[in-house]
């Protein structure tokens, strides 16, 4: 008997030069939701990673480091272009890598991705610099002015719940800039950022100037990324320890860093909130993505006249929403990342009980019947019963849970979204105009959302406060990290 032997999953390399290469090795990334082998992938040795940096330089010396702002936001719009021609394959490589739902990648991973692009592409275009006439101490005139350049080659570090969309935004500001770069997805998520790397061939950015390396953290990629002397300048979106590491790997070169880290996400509901808004609010501030992105809220204080009927409210969506494969129109919820980020969640909905939480609903692992079985999925979950200092409340779970609580005064509701060492987002939900102003300054977040979620325009300021990150990032912002100012003064006596 003759035949072929079975194809196998696959196979993703690194991108350097403007060609794809081989690593060293390869490792197998399997589907969140089957647990089946999705791809091959090859992770970059450090001779990889050293290749990528020589042409990543290379890049800076050429034509690419030559154009203007103008030259360069034409190539991101044509980067914009080609992420919507490949928008199905990229829809596609999104859906493999996370298990999120085909509706969710279509109507926010991929379109942010090309608005990515084309916002910086406008505002690198737009963006003015400052400038100062000086006396002199002779009564004479001196102009001051500030020339913006590339910080030089730019070590780019994403996490794996939105891949693409967390990728494209600090690629779409660095190419503005000027810099090359070199990124590192998440192992869990290689297959849309070699799409990117695709696409970025396919639109013409000169070879060095985009370059992906695949591999994991320590004794990899990315420690061989985050150490390496050719690198100028790291942005890295993921957890506070992993933050930490990366920090005292820059600091030997005194590197630029800019961090997007953790959170511990408070909401506040006010008593004269419009309760139905704050229930389909929570809602999706909480279990969104499966609850697995930054900005998700894992804490919800209600004020006492009205605590009851949310928290039942809440609970009653939560436990509604729907499981469906990620083709399905009316999946709600998603698998996460992997069997072990699964244990780690379980692990902490044990730690909950074990506390003395109340679960309202969820608290455990959905079965299917079916090939789901393999996957990585969780129940999404309502907790009660808990004070500000269990550790159910202070340690990032980064899953679909949230715990909700009772409250009095604004003074109280405050410390307790306060009390914890993080500060990324938050939200509130008031109609009273008062609370509004108060609540944006008195709350240690980076972003506070005011009857809504996640809405986002990109000219603003993006970052965390305390253990939730270093630096801002959008906008003007982006681009004050991903360049530098050069303060030129001229005597014109």
């Amino acid at each position: 008997m003759t035949g072929r032997a079975p194809a196998g999953p696959p196979r993703l390399r690194n991108f350097v030069d403007g060609e794809f290469v081989d690593g060293g090795s390869a490792f197998t990334k399997v589907s969140p939701v089957t647990g089946e082998p999705v791809f091959e992938v090859d992770e970059a040795s450090r001779s990889t990673v050293d290749d990528a940096v020589a042409a990543a330089r290379a890049a800076l010396r050429g034509p690419w480091g030559r154009m203007g702002e103008r030259e360069r936001a034409e190539v991101l719009r044509r980067v914009a272009d080609e992420l919507e021609r490949r928008f199905d394959d990229l829809v596609t490589a999104e859906v493999a890598d996370t298990g999120k739902s085909i509706a969710q990648a279509r109507t926010l991973d991929i379109p942010r991705g090309a608005a990515n692009f084309r916002a910086f592409a406008e505002i690198v275009a737009t963006a003015p610099t400052e400038s100062f006439t000086t006396v002199t101490p002779t009564g004479g005139r001196a102009l001051n002015y500030a020339v913006r350049k590339p910080v030089g080659v730019v070590a780019v570090i994403v996490p794996w719940n939105l891949p693409l969309l967390l990728l494209t935004w600090k690629v779409a500001p660095a190419l503005a800039c000027g810099n090359a770069v070199i990124v590192k997805p998440s192992e869990e998520t290689p297959a849309s950022a070699t799409v990117l790397a695709e696409v970025m061939a396919a639109a013409g950015v000169p070879a060095g100037v985009f370059n992906l390396v695949h591999g994991f953290g320590p004794d990899s990629a990315g420690e061989f990324l985050t150490r390496h002397p050719g690198v100028d300048a790291i942005t890295f979106t993921g957890e506070s320890a992993t933050g930490g590491a990366i920090m005292r790997a820059a600091a030997d070169g005194v590197k630029a860093v800019s961090f997007e880290l953790g959170g511990k996400n408070a909401g506040l509901v006010f008593a004269d909130a419009d309760l139905d808004a704050a229930v389909a609010g929570s809602v999706r501030s909480s279990f969104t993505n499966g609850g697995q992105v930054c900005l998700c809220t894992e804490r919800i204080y209600v004020q006492r006249p009205v605590f009851e009927e949310f928290t039942a409210r809440l609970a009653k969506r939560a436990g509604e929403l729907a499981y469906g494969w990620p083709t399905d129109e009316a999946t709600a919820t998603m698998p996460l990342i992997s069997r072990q980020h699964r244990a780690k969640v379980l692990s902490h909905y044990d730690l909950a009980r074990a506390e003395g939480a109340e679960v309202l609903t969820g608290g455990g692992a959905p079965t299917f019947g079916d090939a789901r079985d393999g996957g990585s999925y969780v129940q999404p979950t309502v907790l009660t019963g808990l004070g500000p200092g269990a550790r159910t409340n202070r340690e990032e779970i980064f899953g679909p849970v949230v715990h909700v609580a009772p409250f009095d005064t604004e003074e109280e509701a405050y410390a307790l979204a306060n009390g914890t060492e993080y500060g990324l987002a938050a939200t509130v939900w008031t109609r009273d105009v008062g609370v509004t102003h108060r609540a944006g300054a008195r709350l240690d977040a980076g972003i506070v959302w005011v009857n809504t979620w996640f809405l986002r325009d990109l000219r603003t300021p993006f970052g965390g406060v305390k253990a939730s990150g270093i630096g801002r990032e959008g906008g003007v912002h982006s681009l004050n990290f991903y360049s530098e100012l050069t303060n030129v003064c001229v005597d014109l006596s």
